[in-house]
């Protein structure tokens, strides 16, 4: 046992910020329902689904770090030992976490996809958007090899109903997913850093960029900078929104994607 809480073999496997980087058969058993109920010991009075949302709820409030197998124990009321009876580590419980939340999104929607693809692309965006909000520990995860549960599949399933309308080729709607969720991850990762660096040095946004000041204004006289000190007043803004104008800019390409495609095929027939 090592001195946060987790396995010696859970932690040689992963530094609890890798999806998939744990006992994949035993993460895709618990995601699916196959291995949700311990096999031996006393009648239970925990289950899964409690020791996922307590999981999820630390790493809101604390950040992922937080999460440990002895921290859950204390939040829980229990053992630390007894919550391996359900998971075998940090790495798979980051598995269920992650299938967890990436269902949010869809979980008040309705089952019927938008009838545009355009709004099926704004409502991804502003769904990912406000996810990564509620959870900014989501920016601090490795994705690339996630392990696929039930949720995060149904979210997949229900994006790429709503986009079957542009008529692309299906790698192509994968990219339009890519491309978009890109967008959302960037803005949100540059907001939540500002945050984070605000909540590490103290010192606020406005202080920053007032230190440097005197030193920008110099640069700009200077001549050295032509293109940039001639830029506007509200260059730099903060009421500019770069999310919306971001996403109207990236719906726009789409659109011209696709009646590209629809001409070429108007072609085709005739």
């Amino acid at each position: 046992m090592t001195n946060d809480g987790t396995t010696a073999g859970a932690a040689s496997k992963a530094d609890g910020s890798a999806t998939g980087s744990g006992d994949i058969a035993r993460s895709l058993e618990l995601l699916w329902g196959a291995g949700e109920r311990p096999s031996r010991g006393p009648k239970p009075g925990l289950s899964l689904d409690r020791i996922v949302t307590a999981a999820v709820a630390v790493a809101d409030a604390e950040g992922l770090a937080a999460v440990s197998m002895r921290r859950l124990s204390t939040e829980l009321g229990t053992g630390t030992m007894s919550l391996y009876r359900y998971v075998p580590g940090k790495a798979e419980l980051l598995d269920l976490m992650l299938d967890r939340v990436q269902g949010e999104p869809f979980a008040a929607r309705p089952d019927e996809p938008p009838a545009d693809w355009r709004a099926a692309i704004d409502g991804m965006a502003r769904g990912h958007l406000d996810n990564l909000r509620r959870h900014p520990w989501l920016l601090k995860i490795n994705q690339a090899r996630t392990v696929l549960g039930p949720s995060a599949l149904r979210g997949l399933e229900l994006a790429l109903t709503g986009l079957r309308g542009m008529g692309l080729r299906d790698p192509e709607l994968i990219g339009v997913i890519i491309a978009v969720n890109s967008f959302v991850e960037g803005l949100a990762r540059t907001r939540a850093d500002e945050a984070e660096a605000v909540a590490q040095t103290g010192l606020s946004e406005e202080a920053f960029w007032d230190n440097q000041r005197p030193y920008l204004e110099r640069a700009m006289l200077s001549g050295a900078y032509p293109v940039m000190a001639d830029m506007s007043q509200d260059t730099f803004s903060a009421e500019f929104n770069h999310f919306e104008f971001g996403l109207e800019r990236l719906i726009a390409g789409f659109d011209a994607l696709v009646r590209e495609r629809e001409a070429e095929r108007a072609a085709s027939r005739t």
